[in-house]
């Protein structure tokens, strides 16, 4: 069983070192994953990766299925993400090439995605205070710090809507509120990672100062690639590193974010839903 998933392009999972190769494709009873994971052994330690806009980026940040993602990596036994993900900047300390830790979310996708496991005859209410595990975080910092890399531990992510870029009004307006960064898919994975009790931390590389910037040139998608690129290789020696230093046991809150969450009757939650959700939630049906 996968213990750590990686989410991100799908350069990630060609790591030199990586062994035991293997594809997965998955179902899950809210359809399919972006692609298939792709499994294998690094370092001794059993990861899972799934490109999360599909392999050759095929699917825009509204249309991933994000439930079928989380759930997939919860169905082959991941209990940590770690999620890179492209990002721009609303914040001159915050420059292209460097990594941000977020540790916290604002949404403005205005519920175009969806977002929780909990609806269709059950409904619970998850503590998302602090929406990253603060444990995998301080892990992957401590690594790239070690790799000599420009990381910042801590940032507020604006999970705008897309797949257009702001305008110089909104990023004005967002940079006015104190946001840090801004992207289009961390808040949804978050989200649905708790309610999974899945120990989650995003990991962003900074592309761009998105289009506020007087002497910075405009965000375009050749610039997000060329920065990208650029970070993965860096994003990878992160992640051959600190998946070393990642405890077996979990002692933080993740691992119990359902414990107090359900408010519906035992009785009468569907069996349909009992059925379906039985990975997240059967320890607390019994």
């Amino acid at each position: 069983m996968a213990r750590i998933g990686i989410i991100g392009g799908s350069g990630l999972y060609k790591i030199e070192g990586i062994k035991n190769v293997k594809e997965r494709k998955m179902t899950t009873p809210f359809g399919s994953p972006s692609d298939k994971i792709i499994t294998g052994e690094l370092s001794g330690v059993e990861v899972a990766f799934l490109p999360r806009h599909g392999i050759g980026h095929r699917i825009n940040p509204s249309q991933i299925n994000y439930r079928a993602n989380i759930f997939a990596m919860k169905k082959i036994g991941v209990e940590r993400i770690i999620s890179l993900s492209a990002c721009g900047s609303l914040k001159e300390e915050y420059r292209p090439m460097d990594f941000v830790l977020a540790d916290q979310f604002v949404d403005r996708t205005n519920q175009a995605r969806k977002m929780t496991f909990l609806d269709c005859g059950i409904v619970g209410h998850i503590g998302f205070a602090n929406p990253t595990c603060g444990d995998l975080s301080q892990l992957i910092y401590n690594s790239a710090k070690k790799l000599g890399l420009n990381v910042h531990l801590g940032g507020t992510y604006l999970n705008m809507e897309g797949p257009a870029f702001s305008t110089k009004a909104e990023s004005n307006l967002y940079r006015s509120w104190g946001m840090d960064i801004i992207g289009m898919t961390n808040m949804s994975e978050a989200k649905l990672a708790r309610e999974a009790e899945i120990c989650y931390s995003t990991l962003a590389a900074v592309t761009d100062y998105d289009c506020w910037h007087e002497t910075h040139e405009s965000v375009s998608v050749d610039m997000i690639i060329e920065y990208l690129n650029k970070n993965v290789d860096n994003a990878k020696k992160i992640i051959k590193d600190v998946i070393t230093k990642i405890p077996q046991e979990r002692t933080c809150p993740c691992k119990d974010a359902l414990k107090y969450a359900l408010i519906t009757s035992r009785d009468v939650i569907p069996s349909k839903v009992k059925k379906d959700l039985h990975i997240i939630l059967g320890k607390y049906l019994k």
